[in-house]
């Protein structure tokens, strides 16, 4: 069997700098070429195959994974983040990049990052990725309005504020300055704009959750709505890239970390590094959803933690997360739908 090629891609909007070496390490090629399909599928033609191709996670990945994955053997989109020290070391431009990420590939130290593989279902996704940067950005200006008002001693809540009345009433608490109340008023209008937006796209992913009948059975386990029922599926995407269920934890920053050092005692944290936010949210927030509505498995379980074991309500939450996380992830594994007596 012949022994692959490795070839690593620094990828930026104009310029793609690339680098390939066979498994003793030999440089077989060097080249800079404009960051389009054509000249970069002509450039992957001219090495020999096997082919093995990397390239690191950002905002190209997604579309250059789905476009040269059938021009080489294997592709891994790589994680920036965990190549960050080495790349540093010594000098650094692009094509150097290009060397040491194909070194790191060929030692085997690179850690992949899942992409989607379909066009429809990178699209759903960035469309709920949209609507959640919607709730970020209107809870941001919210925020930011509240702030400018206490800088002034007026001390409300941006919900005071959506009554038309109780708004103009609070703007007359304030000095009558023009420059402020013009600052006031173009942050109340991003905040209304965001609204707007988030109420729309609010009402759309009901629609687009039910097309799918993954999401139809996610949405039958307590604590899962519409919307974190389609948020679990759009980011998780698939149940077969986790090994164990202990890896979904992690990834969803529901799990633990073991660390320990010489004959010290080990110690076990939650992961407080490279794990999905927006998964953790969902997955937290169904817990206590779960918990609070009560008369289901999970709420049984939070119960018994807390009374029975002496449970922190903390840590017995974040446990009924785990559970519904593992529930979520057989579902999808087995192609079954929600029963409350197999979880008890």
């Amino acid at each position: 069997m012949r022994q692959p090629h490795y070839i690593a891609m620094d990828t930026h909007c104009e310029t793609t700098d690339t680098c390939a070496m066979t498994f003793s390490e030999r440089i077989i090629l060097r080249e800079r070429c404009p960051t389009t399909i054509p000249t970069l599928r002509d450039v992957l033609e001219k090495i020999p195959g096997p082919r093995i191709l990397t390239f690191e996670e950002g905002p190209l990945a997604d579309w250059l994974s789905r476009q040269l994955t059938p021009f080489v053997d294997r592709l891994i989109v790589c994680e920036p983040r965990r190549n960050a020290l080495i790349s540093k070391d010594g000098d650094k431009d692009d094509a150097i990049d290009a060397e040491k990420l194909a070194r790191l590939l060929r030692s085997g130290m690179l850690k992949e990052v899942h992409q989607t593989h379909t066009l429809e279902r990178s699209i759903l996704k960035q469309h709920v990725s949209f609507y959640h940067d919607r709730v970020r950005e209107r809870v941001r200006q919210g925020l930011q309005l509240v702030s400018l008002l206490r800088r002034h001693g007026v001390f409300v809540s941006v919900s005071e504020l959506l009554d038309a009345d109780e708004r103009r009433a609070v703007w007359k608490r304030l000095p009558q300055k023009k420059l402020l109340l013009q600052n006031l008023d173009l942050v109340w209008g991003v905040y209304e704009l965001m609204l707007v937006q988030e109420a729309e796209l609010k009402a759309q992913l009901p629609r687009l959750g039910r097309r799918e009948e993954t999401v139809r059975r996610f949405q039958e386990l307590p604590g899962f709505g519409w919307i974190r029922a389609l948020t679990a599926y759009v980011y998780l995407d698939t149940p077969l890239r986790f090994r164990s269920k202990q890896a979904l934890w992690k990834y969803s920053g529901i799990g633990l970390e073991r660390h320990t050092s010489g004959k010290g005692r080990p110690r076990v944290y939650l992961v407080k590094k490279c794990y999905h936010r927006a998964l953790k949210n969902v997955f937290m927030g169904a817990a206590k959803s779960a918990i609070g509505s009560g008369d289901n498995p999970f709420a049984e379980k939070y119960d018994r933690w807390t009374q029975e074991a002496g449970l922190h309500p903390a840590t017995a939450r974040r446990n009924v997360a785990r559970c519904l996380a593992t529930t979520l992830w057989s579902l999808w594994k087995d192609n079954s739908r929600y029963d409350p007596a197999h979880v008890r």
